[in-house]
């Protein structure tokens, strides 16, 4: 795990390392998973958020 390895000596330390690793996670790296089919967690969201918006029948 990324943190372990490195000793923080403040929280503004923590919070950029942290804030880089959620990027990445999110937006950077390719996800295999079944709804995902090999895109970002990010693009997944975006693109299903949209797809709600066109069946939405409440919004008129």
């Amino acid at each position: 795990m990324a943190f372990r390895k490195k000793i923080f000596g403040n929280l503004a330390e923590l919070q950029a390392d942290l804030d880089k690793w959620l990027d990445e996670y999110n937006n950077q790296r390719t996800y295999q998973g079944k709804m995902c089919c090999g895109r970002t967690p990010m693009a997944t969201l975006y693109e299903g958020k949209q797809l709600w918006r066109e069946k939405d029948l409440n919004q008129i």
